[in-house]
C-alpha cells in the first residue's frame, strides 16, 4: 500500500492519497479526460453518505476542470484503470464551511474509497 500527500508533510489540512489497488497501465488519467469512478464516501465517523456502488453506475465526469471537488480532481490524477485508492479530502478540497445538502455538515473531512473504472481519452 503507498501513500503519498499533496504536500510535503501530509496533515489534517492537505489531500492524503492511499493506493489501495496498484496497477501498472500504458495510460494514466490526465485532465480533460472523462473518468468513470466507482466510490463510497464517508466522514471521519465511517457515516456513509454516497456510494454509486448502490446505484450500481460510476460517476463520470472530466477530470481536472472543477466539474468534482478539488480533493477528485487532484486525488484521481494519474490512475490506471482498475486502480483503487482511498481518499481523504480536508473540508478545504470539499465543501468548506457550507457543507452540502444537510448530508455533509460545515467543515467536514471526506473519506472516499475509489476505483477508476474507465477513461476516455481528451482528444483535441
Amino acid at each position: 500500500m503507498l501513500a503519498t500527500a499533496a504536500g510535503k508533510d501530509a496533515g489534517k489540512d492537505q489531500l492524503q492519497i492511499i493506493v489501495k489497488k496498484e496497477v501498472s497501465c500504458m495510460y494514466r488519467s490526465q485532465p480533460g479526460d472523462t473518468v468513470s469512478v466507482h466510490y463510497t464516501g464517508k466522514l471521519e465517523d465511517g457515516t456513509v453518505f454516497d456510494s454509486s456502488l448502490t446505484r450500481h453506475k460510476p460517476i463520470q465526469f472530466k477530470l481536472g476542470v472543477g466539474q468534482v471537488i478539488k480533493g477528485w480532481d487532484e486525488g484521481l490524477m494519474e490512475m490506471c484503470v482498475g486502480e483503487k485508492r482511498k481518499l481523504v479530502i480536508p473540508s478545504e478540497m470539499a465543501y468548506g464551511k457550507r457543507g452540502a445538502g444537510g448530508v455533509i455538515p460545515p467543515d467536514a473531512t471526506l473519506i472516499f474509497d475509489t476505483e477508476l473504472m474507465d477513461i476516455a481519452k481528451d482528444e483535441l
